[in-house]
C-alpha cells in the first residue's frame, strides 16, 4: 500500500540532489507532488521526469510564496529543502573573521528566510484541515560548529530551532500539524562534485572525506528521502519538534572515544 496516497505535497528545491530524491519518493508513494525549484529549466525537466508537476519558487522571495500560496491553497505535507552553502560561485572566505556581511545575510536569506516563509505557508495551506507535515532540512552543521561555513552553519542550526517553536505552536492551537526537522551529514549530491573531482584519485578523496564517519561511506540522497517519507506518513502522527539525524554514526562519538 502506498504511504502518502491523494497527499498535496510542497518539496522546494526539488531540481535536483536531495529534493529530487525526495520528490520522487513522495510520488512513488503515491503522493501529488508539487516540485518546485529557482532554476525553472532544470525543474521544469526534473518534473517531466517525475510526472509531476513544477512551480518556479524562490524560497527566499515573500512574492513567490504569496503566489504559490494561490496555487497551491491545500497542501498536507511542505518539505523546506532548498538552501544554499555559499560557495556555489566557487571559494569564498566563510570563516567568522573574514567573512562579509553580504555573504553572511545571502545564505541566511535562502536557508533561514526560506525556511521561516515555507513554514509560514505551510501552516496557512494546513490549517483549515487541521493537520499535515511540515518537513525541515537542516543539516549535521546545524548541530556542531563549522568553522570555515560559519553562515551556513547559523542558519541551519536556527532551522533547527525554528522547527521546534512552529511544532509547538501549532500544537497550541489544537492543530495535528506536525513540524519535524532532517539533519543529513555527508550526502553524495552534486554540491560535493567540485572536491571530489573526476580523476584518478576520485576514490581516496571519498574516502577521505568520510574518513571520520564509522560507516565510512556517503549518505545517499534516497536515504533521507525515506525518513522524510516516513515523517511525511500517518505512521509518524506522533512525532513533532524532533530532530532525526542520518550520518552514518557521525555524532554518536568523537575522535576521542577509546577504539
Amino acid at each position: 500500500m502506498q504511504r502518502l496516497t491523494g497527499k498535496i505535497c510542497v518539496v522546494t528545491g526539488a531540481a535536483r540532489g536531495i529534493g529530487r530524491a525526495i520528490a520522487e519518493a513522495f510520488h512513488a508513494e503515491g503522493a501529488v507532488v508539487i516540485a518546485t525549484d529557482k532554476d525553472e529549466v532544470a525543474g521544469v525537466a526534473t518534473a517531466s521526469e517525475i510526472g509531476c508537476a513544477f512551480h518556479r519558487l524562490d524560497v527566499s522571495a515573500e512574492d513567490d510564496w504569496a503566489a504559490l500560496a494561490v496555487l497551491v491553497p491545500v497542501a498536507d505535507v511542505v518539505v523546506n529543502n532548498a538552501g544554499i552553502t555559499g560557495f556555489e560561485e566557487g571559494a569564498a572566505a566563510h570563516d567568522p573573521e573574514h567573512a562579509t556581511l553580504d555573504a553572511w545575510h545571502s545564505v541566511h536569506r535562502v536557508n533561514l528566510d526560506g525556511t521561516f516563509l515555507g513554514c509560514r505557508y505551510a501552516i496557512g495551506a494546513m490549517k483549515a484541515r487541521r493537520a499535515g507535515s511540515i518537513i525541515n532540512i537542516s543539516s549535521r552543521s546545524g548541530l556542531v560548529g563549522i568553522p570555515l561555513a560559519a553562515a551556513y552553519a547559523s542558519s541551519k542550526a536556527a532551522i533547527r530551532n525554528h522547527t521546534k517553536t512552529v511544532a509547538l505552536y501549532c500544537a497550541q492551537q489544537g492543530w495535528k500539524i506536525r513540524c519535524n526537522s532532517i539533519h543529513p551529514a555527508a550526502i553524495l549530491t552534486r554540491m560535493w562534485e567540485p572536491m571530489l573531482g573526476q580523476g584518478a584519485d576520485r576514490e581516496a578523496r571519498m574516502q577521505a572525506l568520510v574518513a571520520d564517519t564509522p560507516l565510512k561511506r556517503f549518505g545517499r540522497p534516497e536515504e533521507v528521502a525515506a525518513i522524510a517519507v516516513l515523517l511525511a506518513s500517518d505512521e509518524a502522527t506522533y512525532i513533532t519538534g524532533a530532530e532525526l539525524s542520518i550520518d552514518g554514526g557521525l555524532l554518536a562519538g568523537s575522535a576521542a572515544s577509546p577504539g
